[in-house]
């Protein structure tokens, strides 16, 4: 558990879906076809879930999440903090709160695809651009 800039971050096994849900829109990733009953298991099948709690408040006001095997690689998805509590520390909170978890269980290959604008953050933490490598994703015809 990390606790400053008035936030605590906390790795968890489960948490309030509809909470998640929210944390996912303010990211501008959530498609409202999906259920978000399907969280828990998103949650729960990540390597490393942390979300970062105001406890003025007791709300998640961020989030960020590993997925990996557990003996080699790892990625980092789905890093988000609420715009009201951007600039603050929260997200470096939160990311160091995963590489170290990350660390900890002896997988040092950790990798992420950074949104647009936001290299200068995960430079600032270690990370630096792949080159010659190209970041893909599989798109099935019937979506």
């Amino acid at each position: 558990m990390a606790e400053e800039a008035g936030v605590e971050v906390r790795l968890v096994d489960v948490w309030d879906v509809e909470t998640i849900a929210d944390l996912y829109r303010a990211g501008g990733w959530w498609n409202e076809k999906w259920n978000p009953a399907s969280l828990g298991a998103l949650i729960a099948g990540s390597f490393a879930f942390a979300v970062a709690i105001d406890p003025a408040t007791g709300k998640a006001v961020g989030m960020g999440r590993v997925i990996s095997d557990g003996v080699s690689d790892a990625y980092i998805q789905d890093l988000v903090v609420r715009p009201e509590y951007r600039g603050r520390g929260v997200g470096t909170m939160i990311l160091s709160a995963l590489l170290d978890y990350c660390n900890s269980a002896g997988v040092a290959w950790v990798a992420l695809v950074a949104e647009p604008g936001t290299e200068a953050f995960y430079t600032a933490l270690g990370f630096r651009r792949m080159e010659g490598h190209i970041p893909m994703r599989w798109y099935p015809k019937d979506w």
